[in-house]
């Protein structure tokens, strides 16, 4: 590692190796979806702070998931784009290891935050009567700090890791961004340790999740089940069928990226199952629970409803 070795100081993201027109388009459709990603996210966090009626663990929680969201995307996708717009797409060392970093944050963070929401679920339908001593603001603000902690120190570790590494080429990272799979490609020493420690985060934040939120759920359906009316079996999976979409994209694609056997034929389902993950399932995601969930569609034109009386009044003064 020492004496004619040169430390590599910016590294090229290669991206989509297409050409110019088509480059062009895909950075036009990209921050299109960008723009959805921030605005449908936005839209759902302001709606939850300002409706009184949305201030419930439920929603306390789905904000969160939204602020992950619009930080996951323009953790990745700003650099994304310009990229597709020059030629030059190099990024600093330390610029994609702190992409990196955040990048595993949000992810990590996000996991738990869903493992959370599953478990408000099932208080709510399983233990309804208790829901308001269980879940109550102290509990929820400690599982959504908890969340957060866990998701920056289980980064912080794969980062401090990552630096022990000498990287000294090559400089080319096959990869839209910054992903921690393949920046450990650059290294020119043994990765195994980094190697070991994805895996027991996978286990830690993707199985382990995984597992308690299908318990959860394995609960739920025998709750919902011994509901005698159909409404209150229909309203109850209305409330979960939401969340069951944004964990089964989310662990989905996770779990086929990280936990997989890679091989070089899988680089390009790779960069493609990235890219949906962290700009097409946080666009998804507002959009899911918004057009499934009464209440927000409820919020949304109280909301609505609020503006236009004070445009009438405004106009009537001009």
């Amino acid at each position: 590692m020492e004496g004619n070795q040169t430390w590599i100081t910016d590294i090229t993201l290669l991206g989509f190796q297409v050409g110019s027109a088509l480059e062009i388009l895909l950075c036009g459709l990209f921050s299109v979806f960008y723009t959805l990603t921030l605005l449908g996210n936005g839209i759902i966090f302001g709606i939850i702070c300002l409706d009184h009626k949305l201030h419930t663990p439920m929603y306390f929680f789905l904000s969160h998931l939204a602020v992950i969201d619009m930080s996951y995307a323009s953790n990745n996708v700003p650099k994304m784009l310009a990229n597709l717009m020059n030629k030059k797409r190099t990024i600093s060392f330390v610029s994609c290891i702190m992409q990196t970093f955040l990048y595993l944050t949000f992810a990590a963070t996000e996991c738990l935050i869903l493992v959370v929401m599953s478990y408000d679920r099932y208080v709510a339908i399983c233990h309804p009567l208790q829901y308001t001593v269980i879940m109550s603001w102290r509990v929820c603000t400690i599982l959504a700090l908890t969340s957060w902690s866990c998701g920056f120190a289980l980064s912080l570790v794969h980062a401090i890791l990552l630096l022990r590494l000498p990287f000294c080429g090559p400089q080319d990272v096959n990869h839209l961004f910054c992903e921690i799979l393949s920046v450990l490609k650059l290294a020119c020493a043994d990765t195994w340790v980094n190697q070991v420690v994805i895996f027991a985060t996978c286990v830690f934040v993707l199985v382990g999740p995984l597992s308690l939120i299908l318990v959860s759920y394995m609960h739920i359906v025998g709750a919902i089940l011994k509901i005698q009316t159909k409404e209150g079996r229909i309203k109850a999976l209305s409330t979960c069928s939401s969340h069951l979409c944004v964990v089964g994209l989310f662990f989905g694609i996770a779990m086929v990226v990280y936990m997989v056997p890679d091989s070089n034929q899988r680089e390009e389902q790779e960069k493609m199952l990235s890219l949906f993950h962290s700009l097409f399932n946080p666009m998804l995601n507002p959009l899911i629970y918004s057009l499934r969930n009464a209440q927000v569609k409820g919020a949304l034109h109280r909301a609505l409803q609020r503006k236009r009386p004070m445009g009438r009044v405004y106009g009537l003064c001009l």
